[in-house]
């Protein structure tokens, strides 16, 4: 990786990291109560995150010739399956239980909230379990 794009992913993700923290999707509290329909902040922080994705890979390989820093667009093709529906189901439920989700996990780390490690401990022995289950 370039100089130049290892920058932009630092910045992207301290961007993402600020959006995080600033719109209090690191406090478990608050997404829990968004989850029980208490409090439809975190609707417009998601609705507006997944209108910027839209439009930025529906707009820019119509308006660009390439990326800024890649030769080519990529496709992202999704493949539905079990495997995908369960591990769907499975994050799910664990967000519903403790309110965490992985990007502001480790952005509340930043914020001191250290008890989310637990939470982050529960991801990595999930994604190891199935990482083993997926070799064997």
């Amino acid at each position: 990786m370039n100089a130049a794009r290892a920058l932009a992913t630092l910045a992207a993700g301290m961007l993402f990291g600020f959006g995080l923290s600033v719109s209090t999707m690191v406090r478990p509290e608050v997404v829990l109560s968004f989850l029980r329909l208490n409090d439809m902040g975190l609707m417009l922080v998601m609705g507006g995150a997944v209108a910027v994705v839209l439009l930025a890979y529906q707009i820019a390989p119509r308006v660009l010739r390439r990326p800024v820093l890649d030769d080519h667009f990529h496709a992202h093709p999704s493949v539905w399956n079990q495997g995908t529906a369960t591990g769907a189901a499975l994050f799910g439920l664990g967000w519903g239980i403790c309110g965490v989700c992985p990007g502001p996990a480790i952005a509340a780390l930043g914020t001191g909230n250290l008890e989310v490690l637990w939470a982050l401990a529960g991801i990595a022995l999930g994604a190891l379990v199935q990482g083993l289950r997926e070799r064997a």
